[in-house]
């Protein structure tokens, strides 16, 4: 972090001798927050960060902590399949589908011999199970593939 900072604030220092523009990489991808706060006062400057580091800052920020913690919990398996010419393809449709039709976690894994597609982070199983029963219902055909695993989860504190 303390990086970070001292390369921002040297390449902001170097802002007063720059004719055109000064770029700022941080990481690969543009984050719209900080670039925004920085190019309001220096409008040639722009700023390149991962989203890490752009959540870090808007944390920093503004006092809110988002803090996650990865337990033993329950997901549900809606896929798995050890036919390797198939299992595969079939899995990373299944991914695309549900997450137009979900607002949930999709994971999709490759266990040898065994593609699995599973959904949610769940900390106990009565939810997981409650979930299961809303999920069969609304896509029935996969009432028989789907089932509730344990597996390690990732729960907002």
């Amino acid at each position: 972090m303390r990086k970070v900072l001292f390369i921002l604030g040297c390449a902001l220092g170097l802002y007063a001798y720059a004719e055109d523009s000064i770029s700022i990489v941080v990481s690969d991808t543009v984050s719209q927050r900080v670039d925004t706060l920085i190019t309001d006062v220096m409008p040639n400057v722009h700023v390149y960060q991962s989203e890490s580091v752009a959540k870090l800052f808007y944390e920093k920020s503004t006092g809110a902590t988002s803090q996650t913690v990865e337990v033993q919990g329950y997901r549900l398996q809606i896929y798995s399949s050890n036919h390797q010419q198939l299992a595969k393809q079939e899995a990373i449709r299944l991914e695309k589908e549900m997450q137009s039709k979900l607002d949930y976690p999709i994971y999709v894994s490759y266990v040898p011999p065994f593609w699995k597609v599973r959904v949610g982070d769940f900390a106990t199983y009565v939810e997981a199970q409650e979930f299961k029963n809303n999920f069969v219902h609304q896509f029935p055909e996969l009432m028989g593939d789907t089932y509730v695993v344990r597996d390690k989860v990732t729960i907002k504190q």
